[in-house]
């Protein structure tokens, strides 16, 4: 099958191998720019718990200072595998879902007289922070990265991806979602998407690419990328 990738290539690469090693092409189109973001100085001390709802949370964040003992809350395994990367030890993931993520937090973390501190990007698809406060807890939102739309794209890249579409397309986040929307409107590409299987995480990331006629859409989490190769 022809596959269609548009994490950022660092984040996809391995998967790009896996893919090609089961006989499968596979192209990559890099959606999205991702740029750290400066923000205030920590003390980590004053935090009993940390949580990361992305790995570029992880990647962005200057945590020589951290103890890596403290209580680490990942959102996927993606994301606790880099978080670990780096050094963290005491690390609890969720199946890449920001609401079973926000439940193992309320089983795990009870010293609710210690604040969490959560790292994220600018653009949240869900208030992680306001929900845990609702339920008592103390936490601070810190934000270390933002992302950017890729406005331009390689016009050969275009020509062959019209020429040979995909029948799957993975899609990780709803600004990943909108950016392909664009994509497809700036190359008018609009209807040419009926033999193609769009997978997405999330109904709000689906959601944004309804207007366009796909043979099937179907909503996963990160970590069965390849099991959905043998529902097509």
């Amino acid at each position: 099958m022809h596959i269609l990738l548009t994490r950022p290539l660092e984040d996809c690469s391995e998967m790009i191998l896996k893919f090609q090693s089961l006989g499968h092409q596979v192209s990559h189109i890099p959606l999205l720019k991702i740029e750290s973001e400066n923000y205030e100085n920590i003390n980590y001390s004053a935090y009993g718990g940390i949580i990361f709802t992305s790995a570029n949370a992880v990647k962005f964040l200057d945590s020589k200072k951290i103890d890596k003992n403290i209580m680490c809350f990942c959102v996927g395994g993606t994301t606790e595998k880099k978080a670990r990367s780096i050094g963290f030890q005491n690390t609890i993931a969720a199946e890449g879902n920001v609401f079973n993520l926000k439940e193992l937090i309320i089983q795990n973390y009870l010293q609710k007289d210690k604040p969490l501190l959560y790292i994220s990007g600018e653009i949240i698809s869900f208030d992680l922070d306001q929900q845990l406060l609702k339920d008592g807890y103390l936490i601070k939102r810190i934000i270390n990265y933002r992302v950017k739309h890729n406005q331009t794209f390689n016009e050969n890249f275009v020509k062959e991806l019209k020429s040979n579409l995909p029948e799957i397309v993975y899609l990780y986040s709803q600004n990943s979602a909108l950016s392909f929307l664009n994509f497809i409107k700036i190359n008018q590409m609009e209807n040419l998407w009926m033999n193609t299987n769009l997978m997405c995480i999330g109904e709000k990331t689906s959601s944004i690419l309804n207007e366009i006629k796909w043979k099937k859409i179907f909503l996963f989490n990160p970590g069965e990328e390849e099991f959905l190769l043998y529902k097509i």
